[in-house]
């Protein structure tokens, strides 16, 4: 079993350090707020239930789980070190600059970023053999995939031995092996939410349009069919045919659609304000986080492995 230590407690850092104390490893878990520190036991023992865990496993899996003042305590005996803090580049590169000098000479390193490329965080290391990104997905206990991400200076053996890892875990690891902004997963899913902002933006269809159009089409396939395995299917010359006719019309803008900046000016800041592209009641978050965790349970029941 692996020595595992999570710098960041928050909504990801909780369910990477439940996800490896499930599987047995001992994990070591540090954060700068002290109150997030001290509840890392009682988010995970509730994210655990939610999972259908039962109490032994539960007690078992959270007696696994150490919690750390200083980055310094939580490295200093890992074999893999997970970061999971805000996506700020200047504050992950002062982290790794800390758990470099901490962390033991053998141990990996790995970013939980989402968009950052890994070459940048890690790019002031002396030892960027051994850095790469481990990109989880919101909830990172109940996702399967994390996106190994290698930059020009990854030791593939290493990489290796993390994609293992998390493959041991229950995880889906998936190699990616050029560092580029968004990695795999970010970019495919904001190229659909470009082209979805500009339906919106000119006032082709309404926001809950879009959203239904995707949920109840493609949307319902995508668990058991990937957009390749599909062109596949349908067969290359379609696939072909359908963008002579319809690429050079989607949206190509390389910046921010100005819509997202309408919206924000209007106080249409997202679901937790009551209104984004769409208006939202009080109850609508908690029942839509509620929602996804229900769908995700399910799918671990019908989907093969």
């Amino acid at each position: 079993m692996s020595r595992i230590a999570v710098i960041g407690g928050g909504l990801m850092g909780h369910g990477i350090a439940l996800t490896f104390a499930r599987a047995g490893h001992s994990v070591a878990v540090t954060d700068p707020v002290p109150e997030a520190l001290a509840t890392v036991p009682d988010r995970v023992r509730d994210s655990l239930r939610l999972l259908g865990t039962g109490d032994a496993e539960i007690v078992a899996a959270v007696g696994r789980i150490t919690l750390c003042d200083t980055i310094g305590a939580a490295v200093r005996d890992a074999n893999h070190v997970f970061e999971a803090a805000p996506e700020k580049l200047e504050l992950k590169q002062a982290i790794f600059a800390q758990i470099e000098a901490a962390a033991p000479a053998d141990a990996i390193l790995a970013s939980n970023t989402s968009v950052i490329q890994i070459t940048a965080i890690m790019g002031g290391l002396t030892s960027r053999h051994r850095a790469l990104g481990t990109h989880w997905w919101n909830p990172p206990h109940m996702i399967p995939l994390v996106e190994v991400v290698k930059t020009e200076w990854t030791d593939p053996a290493l990489a290796r031995d993390m994609h293992d890892l998390l493959a041991d875990t229950g995880k889906t690891p998936v190699m990616v092996e050029k560092d580029v902004p968004g990695f795999i997963g970010n970019r495919l899913q904001h190229a659909m939410w470009r082209e979805a902002i500009s339906l919106v933006e000119n006032g082709i269809c309404s926001a809950k349009a879009v959203d239904d159009v995707v949920k109840a089409s493609f949307g319902r396939r995508l668990a058991v069919l990937g957009p390749l395995e599909n062109a596949d299917l349908v067969g290359i010359e379609l696939t072909r045919d359908i963008h002579r006719q319809v690429l050079f019309d989607l949206d190509q803008r390389g910046a921010p659609s100005p819509y997202l900046n309408t919206l924000m000016d209007q106080g249409r800041t997202g679901m937790a304000q009551g209104a984004g592209f769409r208006d939202w009641k009080d109850a609508d978050l908690a029942a839509t986080k509620e929602k996804i965790a229900n769908h995700l349970r399910k799918l671990e029941k019908i989907l093969p492995e």
